[in-house]
């Protein structure tokens, strides 16, 4: 076989293919004995007849295309994985000539991920926000560790933010009555903006068996994106009784003794806190710079396939119907076009990221441990509510293990720039990134 690729573009090429009939004898015996299944010839059994009886029957053409159909797509691998080419997507192929006995030939257009020159990330700096842990976070933890052990008290007095309340629900769009809006003696704390938008207004200052009724714009069911009219019962209210903040409590909510230090105790995790967020920002905004003083050619195809991705996800949420998202759009005062525009912009980021960190962690040969693997699976599982077992059967099914794995290996090559990227905070200290990443598995093995 021989093969040669013509550069169309910085990110397509077209892969030309010639085949000696030679090459092909597995295929002709494949094709042959599919083909022999699939006709009736007196005096052979199903899938018994001779080469040369079967195309005496139905011809030499069915055979070469059964052939051609079969070698095509493995010769096209072949060629890709004797070369340099590294391709992206689906590949147009095109037979370009047919020598029945001697040569098959055959082109293969298809997008390839671009050379990619990035900086020397030694030169990337970024500033991150400081995070101090101030009295008031640790007051903030020490108000939400009371909640928890707080208990509930009836009270008679109109309802107000911070309550909890027992309500009864139901609404209607277009005077229908919505069944699965219905429900009865739902708990709902007050403020807390887990339910409907528009029924905290409604039940603050009410009382014990009043009827409030408002308007909101349903987000889930048959009628998502539609105005209902929504009425609710207050039944019962609620209001939390916090314990005393003293010794006894931090005895009661912790192993210490007394409540000085479970403060400081509570300052210490919200200090390895912030600096997790520190971390997060370093990363964002050293991805950030990487991506702008890098310049990558984008495969248009790579591109729209983003798009359309993207696009199915929005309008599944509208049950894939057109004109309920077009008026969720406008209702959120969006148009059609800016939609696309925003949708186009931020598939080609997403293209050019995984461009630029793929490009990082081939120069760098980066790899993926099965632990590493296994670590993001039971981390996306239980993002999911599922068992890791389930996630990755569904991961197969959809055919994302790879995706999976890919997202693994970027997530380390960007890893890898943070770390000799230059961070420091608002007033100019370099951050200590061993800290905020943990030391890195190069820097284990020097120290060995």
């Amino acid at each position: 076989m021989k093969s040669t690729v013509e550069h169309l573009s910085p990110t397509r090429v077209r892969i030309n293919v010639e085949v000696p009939f030679d090459e092909l004898k597995s295929n002709f015996d494949r094709a042959y004995r599919k083909l022999a299944k699939q006709v009736r010839i007196p005096g052979f059994r199903p899938g018994k007849a001779p080469a040369r009886v079967l195309e005496s029957r139905i011809g030499r053409a069915p055979v070469l295309d059964e052939v051609i159909q079969e070698a095509i797509p493995a010769k096209y691998l072949e060629a890709v994985n004797s070369g340099e080419v590294r391709t992206l997507g689906r590949p147009d192929f095109e037979v370009t000539k047919i020598e029945d006995g001697e040569t098959l030939a055959f082109t293969a257009e298809v997008d390839v991920r671009p050379e990619i020159t990035v900086p020397a990330f030694g030169e990337l700096s970024v500033s991150v926000d400081d995070q101090p842990v101030t009295d008031e976070d640790v007051d903030k933890q020490l108000d939400e560790l009371r909640a928890r052990f707080g208990t509930l008290a009836g009270v008679q007095r109109p309802a107000q933010s911070g309550d909890f309340v027992i309500v009864d629900l139901s609404a209607t769009v277009d005077g229908e009555e919505v069944e699965e809006a219905r429900t009865s003696g739902l708990s709902y704390e007050i403020g807390s903006g887990q339910l409907v938008e528009g029924i905290d207004d409604a039940l603050v200052g009410a009382s014990e068996g009043e009827t409030k009724t408002f308007t909101t714009t349903l987000v889930a069911g048959e009628h998502t994106g539609r105005d209902a009219d929504v009425s609710v019962v207050l039944n019962t209210v609620k209001e939390r009784q916090l314990p005393e903040l003293d010794d006894e409590f931090a005895q009661l909510a912790s192993e210490f003794d007394t409540l000085d230090e479970l403060k400081a105790d509570l300052q210490t995790r919200l200090g390895r806190v912030k600096k997790m967020q520190q971390g997060v920002q370093a990363r964002d905004k050293v991805l950030e710079a990487l991506l702008e003083t890098t310049e990558v050619p984008l495969p248009e195809a790579i591109v729209q396939g983003e798009i359309d991705a993207r696009k199915h996800d929005a309008v599944h949420a509208f049950e894939h119907d057109e004109k309920r998202f077009a008026d969720w759009l406008a209702e959120q005062g969006q148009t059609q076009e800016e939609f696309d525009e925003e949708l186009r912009k931020a598939a080609e980021q997403a293209v050019k990221t995984q461009l630029v960190l793929d490009s990082i962690a081939d120069a760098e040969q980066l790899s993926v441990t099965d632990a590493e693997l296994t670590e993001r699976i039971i981390y996306q599982a239980q993002r999911f509510g599922i068992s890791p077992d389930e996630y990755v059967q569904r991961a197969q099914q959809s055919g994302q293990l790879g995706a999976i794995f890919a997202d693994v290996r970027r997530g380390k090559a960007l890893a890898s720039v943070v770390r000799q990227a230059t961070v420091t905070d608002e007033s100019g200290a370099k951050l200590d990134l061993d800290e905020l990443f943990g030391e890195s598995k190069q820097d284990d093995a020097e120290q060995e």
